[in-house]
């Protein structure tokens, strides 16, 4: 029997106008779609006006200035209706979605929803959920002792993976998808008789452990700061209050 990180699996991944999950917006977006380790993914990518303007240090991040997305971005609205769509054929198909940091781009992606479609995330997963695979969740609560920083960038380097232009949405997801089969093959013992809804549930627990330590690292440093303890996804600010 095919182990989860040796079959099908998708991955998504965008670029923002900045950090804040409540206000910023999505620039850019990709979904990669690959059947096995080794083959060809298939790519679909969207470019978006945000209509707000980009900040410089957004800019200096990705590459994608206020004059480009102007010109070449398609207006939000049918961009995250595509990418809804697309999520949740993944979820519908049982492929499992590969996301970095998962509560910041799926719950950006809700907002966005939110924002221009008067939906949510969650209304296009009814038929099915997602079953998620974070990267940086599975390698913390996998390797916790394992000292450095856990960006992307740094994962792809601790498990030889191949991250050939970072802070491209669709560089970003094939490596982030790379990543996750190489974690699974490391950790197979552990991992192989597991399947992705039952690994999904479980990092839901491990992102909140991860957070809870994170935050009384933060108060024994002496800058108090909460941290959100949803995972692969924040509530919305109304439902949370």
């Amino acid at each position: 029997m095919t182990c989860w990180y040796e079959g099908p699996l998708a991955a998504f991944d965008t670029e923002t106008t900045g950090v804040d999950v409540e206000t910023d917006r999505i620039v850019s977006a990709a979904l990669v779609v690959q059947d096995g380790p080794g083959l060809r993914p298939r790519v679909s990518r969207w470019l978006v006006n945000p209509g707000v303007p980009v900040p410089e240090g957004a800019t200096a991040i990705h590459g994608l200035t206020d004059e480009h997305l102007q010109r070449n971005g398609r207006w939000p609205a049918p961009v995250m209706y595509e990418i809804a769509e697309l999520l949740g054929e993944q979820a519908a198909a049982g492929r499992p979605l590969v996301v970095m940091n998962a509560p910041f781009d799926l719950t950006l992606l809700d907002r966005e929803l939110r924002r221009h479609r008067a939906s949510s995330l969650g209304h296009w997963l009814e038929p099915a959920p997602l079953r998620v695979l974070d990267p940086r969740v599975l390698d913390k609560h996998l390797d916790r002792y394992r000292k450095g920083r856990r960006t992307l960038t740094d994962l792809c380097g601790h498990y030889d993976v191949t991250l050939a232009d970072a802070h491209d949405a669709a560089a970003d997801a094939v490596a982030a998808l790379e990543v996750v089969r190489a974690v699974g093959r490391r950790f197979a013992a552990r991992l192989e008789r597991l399947s992705p809804a039952e690994l999904h549930t479980l990092q839901a627990t491990w992102h909140a452990a991860q957070a809870r330590g994170l935050q009384a690292w933060f108060a024994r440093s002496g800058t108090p700061e909460t941290v959100d303890t949803s995972w692969p996804l924040r509530p919305a600010l109304s439902a949370a209050a």
